[in-house]
C-alpha cells in the first residue's frame, strides 16, 4: 500500500487530496490549490473575446500561448506576468513530487468565505501544463473526485489503525482475530471471556485481523451529485462528454444529441475494462519485480566477478613479473660469464707477459755480464747466440704482444625496447556483446542429390532469422548407422561429398554455427548412393548373374589435380596426364573404393624412348615420387613395351610377356566382394590375378613420366573375360 501513496498526494501542496476536484485533462487538484493557482486573463486577451472579434483561433493555440505566458521562465525559477494586473511577479517553487506550481501572495482564505474566482480565470494543469479558462461557474464547474476521497479516507485509516484488541481494559495486547459481526478485533483471552465459541456466538465468523482490517475499511458507497444539479444524484453517462449527468440534465436537452448510457451499466463496462488493463499491467508489473531481482543478482554476480577478475589480473601481472625475473637472472648470467671470461683472458694475457718480461729482463741482465767480460775470443764464442736470442725475443714482443687481448667494454646492450612498447600497450580486450545462437538450418530437399558414390547436399538459415552466422559444420554417418563425422566446416551452403560407399544409405545432418555457440541440428536426411550393373550378360546363369549385379556399381570419376604431384600436367577435364619431369610421378584419381566391383581403362595418348608406366590402385597417402608400388602403400602393374610386372611393397612378380604401345589400353579391375585387384591389355587379361585380400579404401592411381601420356576411361561395363569367369562353376 505504500507505493500508492504518492498516487493520493496533490501534485501542488504536496499532501493528501483536500476535497480534490477532476480536471478536464483528467488529473486531480485539490480544490484550495486550484484557486491558489488561478491566473486572470484580461478581457481582450481571453479567448471569448477572441472569438467574439472574429479571431479564428484554435484551442491549441490559446493553450500555447498560456503554456507561453506561464512558463517561459520556468528554467530560471521565476515566472513574470507583464500586462497581467492581478498577477504580481512571484518566485516559483516545486512541489514535494517535483511539479512546478505558482503560489499565491497571500494564504488562501477558507472555503466558506473563499471570493468568486476573477472573471476569465485561467488555470493551468500542474501536471500536464494544458491551460484551462473557468467558465461563470468557476472551480464549481469541475466535478468533485469523491472515488478519489473514499481512497484516501480508507487508506489513512488502514495506516492509522492498530491491529489491538478493542476490549484489553489496560494495555491493550495485539489481535489474533476479528470477528465480522461483531466488528471487534479480540485478543486470545477476550476472545475466550466474551466471545466464547458457542450459543448465539458460535456462529460469528472470525476472521485473522490483517483480513478483518481490510473488510473494515470497505465503506458503504457514496452517491455522487451532478455539479449543476446540486440536489440531482447522477444517473446515466454521456458517452460523448465522459462524464455521469442527471436526469435534470438530460431534461434540459444538454446532452440530447449524444449517447447516453444507464450509469449502473457504464459502472461495470469500465470496471471490467479497467480490471482487463490491470492485467496487463500486473503481468509488466511481475516481469519488473523479475527484472529487478535479476538486476539485484547481477549487483552480487558483478561483485563476485570484479574479485575473481582481480585475482585473475594479479596473478597474470604476477606471472609476467615472474617471467621478468626469471629472464633478469639469464642475462645476469650471461653478464656474469661474460665478466669471467674478460677476467680469465685478461689475466692471462697478465700471467704470460709477467714470465715474458721475466725472461726479456734475464736475459738482458746475462748479456751486460757478457759484455763486461774483457775475453774477446770466449765473447766471439757466444756472441752470435746471443745477438739471435736478442732479436728473436724483440721480434716476439712486437708481434701484439703489447696489445690487449680483451676490451674492458662489454659488448653486450640489451634491447628492452620492444618490451617496454609492449608493456604499454598491455591492455583489457573488450569482449563483444553475445549474439544469440543461430537457428537450426533448413536442409533444401530438391537441391540435395546422389550421384555414383558422391552425395551433394544444400541447405539454408530459416526466412526470419536475423541471428549472425559465421559458419556451418556438415555430419554423415559411416553408411551403417554408426556415428555421425564432421565432412565439411565453413561457410558455404552447398557441399558435395565423394568417395562414399557404393550402394549405401546414408544419414546427413547440418548445423550452424557463430562466436556464441552452436546451433541445433536440422532434420536428418537420408541419401542412398549409387547402384546398377552395365556388362554383357550373354551365357551367364541367372542365379550368378543377381551376385554379380549386387556386387557391381558403375562409377564415373576422374583425376584428381588436389592430391597429385606438382610435376602431373591436366587436360581434357582432368581426365588426361602427363608429366614435365623424366622422373615417375603418382596421380590419384578423384573417388576412392571400399565396396564393390569396379572397373576403369587407361589408353596410352603417347609413348616414347620406352618408359615404364605403373597402373593399379593406391591408398591417400601413397609417395607421389617414386613408381607405384615402390612403397607399401600401393598395388600395381608397371609395363613397358614388351613385359609386365606385379609390383608392391618394391616386391617384383609374375613377369608376363605382352607390353604396351601407343594406342593400347590398359584396364584396372578390382573387385572388393572378392578382395583381388586384376589388369588386361587391350581387353585380354595380363596374368593372373595380381593381388588378393584386398581391404580398405583404394583409389584408382597410374605412375608415368614425360614420355607417357595416358588418358582415363570410366564408367565401362566389366570386361568379357571376367564375367566369364564368374560364370563358370
Amino acid at each position: 500500500m505504500e507505493e500508492m501513496e504518492e498516487e493520493l498526494k496533490c501534485p501542488v501542496c504536496g499532501s493528501f487530496y483536500r476535497e480534490p476536484i477532476i480536471l478536464p485533462c483528467s488529473h486531480n487538484l485539490c480544490q484550495a490549490c486550484a484557486r491558489n493557482i488561478l491566473v486572470q486573463t484580461p478581457e481582450s486577451e481571453s479567448p471569448q473575446s477572441r472569438r467574439a472579434s472574429g479571431s479564428a483561433v484554435s484551442d491549441y493555440d490559446y493553450l500555447d500561448l498560456d503554456k507561453m505566458s506561464l512558463y517561459s521562465e520556468a528554467d530560471s525559477g521565476y515566472g513574470s506576468y507583464g500586462g497581467f494586473a492581478s498577477a504580481p511577479t512571484t518566485p516559483c517553487q516545486k512541489s514535494p513530487n517535483g511539479v512546478r506550481v505558482f503560489p499565491p501572495a497571500a494564504p488562501p482564505p477558507p472555503a466558506a468565505l473563499a471570493p468568486p474566482p476573477p472573471r476569465n480565470a485561467c488555470l493551468t494543469c500542474p501536471q500536464c501544463h494544458r491551460s484551462l479558462v473557468l467558465d461563470e461557474r468557476g472551480l464549481r464547474g469541475f466535478p468533485r473526485n469523491r472515488l478519489l476521497e473514499g481512497v484516501i479516507d480508507r487508506y489513512q485509516q488502514g495506516r492509522a489503525a492498530a491491529l489491538r484488541c478493542q476490549l484489553c481494559e489496560k494495555a491493550p495486547k495485539e489481535a489474533a482475530v476479528m470477528c465480522e459481526q461483531c466488528d471487534v478485533f479480540y485478543c486470545d483471552p477476550c476472545r475466550l471471556r466474551c466471545h466464547p465459541p458457542r450459543g448465539p456466538l458460535a456462529k460469528h465468523r472470525l476472521v485473522p485481523p490483517a483480513q478483518g482490517r481490510v473488510s473494515r475499511r470497505l465503506s458503504p458507497r457514496k452517491i455522487s451529485t451532478c455539479t449543476d444539479h446540486e440536489l440531482e444524484n447522477h444517473s446515466m453517462y454521456c458517452v460523448q462528454c465522459k462524464s455521469p449527468v442527471c436526469y435534470q440534465c438530460l431534461e434540459e436537452g444538454k446532452h440530447s444529441s449524444h449517447e447516453v448510457k444507464a450509469l449502473g451499466a457504464m459502472w461495470k463496462l469500465h470496471k471490467s475494462q479497467l480490471s482487463q488493463a490491470l492485467n496487463g499491467l500486473s503481468d509488466r508489473a511481475k516481469e519488473a519485480k523479475e527484472f529487478l531481482v535479476q538486476l539485484r543478482n547481477m549487483v552480487q554476480q558483478i561483485q563476485e566477478n570484479s574479485v575473481e577478475f582481480e585475482a585473475c589480473l594479479v596473478a597474470q601481472c604476477d606471472a609476467l613479473i615472474d617471467a621478468l625475473n626469471r629472464r633478469k637472472a639469464q642475462l645476469l648470467s650471461r653478464v656474469n660469464k661474460e665478466h669471467e671470461h674478460k677476467l680469465k683472458v685478461v689475466r692471462d694475457q697478465i700471467s704470460h707477459c709477467t714470465v715474458k718480461l721475466r725472461q726479456t729482463t734475464g736475459l738482458m741482465e746475462y748479456c751486460l755480464e757478457v759484455i763486461k767480460e774483457n775475453d774477446p775470443s770466449g765473447f766471439l764464442q757466444i756472441s752470435d747466440a746471443l745477438i739471435r736470442r736478442v732479436h728473436l725475443t724483440e721480434d716476439q714482443w712486437g708481434k701484439g704482444t703489447l696489445t690487449p687481448r680483451m676490451t674492458t667494454d662489454f659488448d653486450l646492450n640489451l634491447d628492452n625496447a620492444p618490451l617496454l612498447q609492449s608493456i604499454h600497450q598491455l591492455d583489457f580486450v573488450q569482449m563483444k556483446v553475445s549474439s544469440p545462437v543461430p537457428a537450426p538450418p533448413i536442409l533444401q530437399l530438391e537441391e540435395c542429390c546422389t550421384h555414383n558414390n558422391s552425395a551433394t547436399l544444400s541447405w539454408k538459415q530459416p526466412p526470419l532469422s536475423t541471428v549472425q552466422v559465421e559458419g556451418y559444420i556438415l555430419e554423415l554417418d559411416d553408411g551403417n548407422g554408426g556415428q555421425f563425422r564432421e565432412v565439411y566446416v565453413g561457410k558455404e551452403t552447398m557441399c558435395t561429398v565423394d568417395g562414399l560407399h557404393f550402394n549405401s544409405t546414408y544419414s546427413a545432418r547440418v548445423k550452424a554455427f557463430n562466436k556464441t555457440g552452436v546451433s541445433p541440428y536440422s532434420k536428418t536426411l537420408v541419401l542412398q548412393t549409387s547402384e546398377g550393373c552395365n556388362f554383357e550378360t550373354q551365357g551367364t546363369p541367372y542365379s550368378q548373374l543377381v551376385d554379380i549385379k549386387k556386387m557391381v556399381a558403375v562409377a564415373w570419376f576422374s583425376f584428381d589435380p588436389a592430391s597429385a604431384h606438382a610435376d602431373i600436367i591436366f587436360s581434357n577435364d582432368n581426365l588426361t596426364v602427363t608429366c614435365n619431369s623424366y622422373d615417375d610421378r603418382v596421380v590419384l584419381g578423384k573417388t576412392g573404393f571400399s565396396k564393390g566391383l569396379h572397373y576403369w581403362e587407361l589408353s596410352i595418348d603417347r609413348y616414347d624412348n620406352h618408359p615404364d608406366p605403373a597402373f593399379g590402385v593406391a591408398r591417400i597417402d601413397v609417395l607421389k615420387d617414386a613408381m607405384l608400388g615402390k612403397d607399401d602403400k600401393a598395388w600395381a602393374m608397371y609395363v613397358d613395351n614388351n613385359r609386365s610386372w606385379f609390383m608392391h611393397n618394391n616386391s617384383h612378380t609374375n613377369r608376363t610377356e605382352g607390353g604396351i604401345t601407343k594406342g593400347a589400353t590398359v584396364g584396372v579391375l578390382l573387385d572388393l566382394t572378392r578382395r583381388t585387384l586384376t589388369f588386361s591389355i587391350n581387353e585380354d587379361q595380363q596374368g593372373p590375378v595380381a593381388f588378393e585380400n584386398l581391404e580398405g579404401l583404394f583409389f584408382p592411381a597410374v605412375s608415368l613420366n614425360r614420355n607417357v601420356q595416358v588418358t582415363l576411361h570410366t564408367g565401362l561395363p566389366v570386361p568379357e573375360f571376367y564375367t566369364s569367369r564368374s560364370a563358370m562353376p
